[in-house]
């Protein structure tokens, strides 16, 4: 637990995620870095300088064979308030639409959900489960598909929404993420989306599987260049020590 709330913390501080007195939404989706995300920010609202409290907010998908009631139990546990918000985004996506590009469809669709049940909870932030190697892939998949030098930022504000996007794992390796979730027996629920895995996503996931082989680092050395570049909003702010 020590080490992950080293990672988090660390990117909090440095892109000034959290402010005194903030409602934070996570949205927990039931894979492994939600949940670590939300076991992470609950732990760090205890010890944290500036007061905040953490909502869990759940978007039900409508596949009858999800299960979250031990997200329910794990929330229970950690003192945290648990919303379920019941959608058919799964049946439209796949089932009326029958879209050739359905995450697309089905991450708009999410977000403006996860966004509406975040402002009806009265949070200000939603806190999102992007970790390190998220960042990486987008920056390549952004490059590569798009002929783009973007990514997501670490905070992102929607006036529209009037949301604050923040993403405390970014520093987070995916591979301590699963030991973390394994660790620590996280309810992970099964998603039975019929495109997991079989994304644009997971070529380039491939792709820089193959690349460690051969140059080792070659993730680090990606995410160094985007702070150093630096990528809009992607400059951390290293001089910020709220605990001292």
């Amino acid at each position: 637990m020590q080490k992950m709330l080293s990672y988090v913390r660390r990117a909090v501080d440095h892109y000034h995620m959290i402010d005194e007195g903030d409602r934070i939404a996570v949205g927990v989706s039931g894979g492994k870095d939600s949940l670590a995300l939300l076991v992470a920010l609950s732990q760090l609202s205890r010890f944290y300088p500036h007061h905040f409290t953490v909502v869990a907010i759940t978007l039900e998908m409508g596949y009858d064979e999800m299960d979250f009631s031990p997200v329910q139990t794990l929330c229970d546990k950690l003192g945290v308030e648990y919303i379920r918000v019941p959608t058919q985004i799964g049946p439209i996506v796949f089932d009326i639409r029958h879209e050739e590009n359905p995450c697309s469809l089905c991450a708009k669709l999410r977000r403006g959900a996860l966004h509406d049940a975040a402002r009806k909870a009265g949070c200000s932030k939603v806190a999102l489960g992007h970790h390190f190697d998220d960042v990486v892939e987008t920056y390549m998949l952004s490059l590569f598909y798009e002929g783009r030098i973007s990514c997501f930022s670490p905070v992102t504000y929607l006036d529209r929404a009037d949301i604050t996007l923040i993403r405390p794992l970014l520093y987070v390796p995916e591979y301590y993420v699963r030991s973390f979730a394994k660790r620590h027996e996280l309810p992970i629920v099964h998603n039975p989306c019929p495109a997991d895995g079989n994304t644009k996503r997971q070529e380039i996931k491939d792709l820089l599987k193959s690349l460690e082989k051969t140059m080792p680092g070659v993730r680090e050395r990606i995410f160094g260049a985007m702070q150093r570049y630096p990528l809009d909003g992607w400059e951390p702010d290293k001089t910020r020590r709220d605990y001292k």
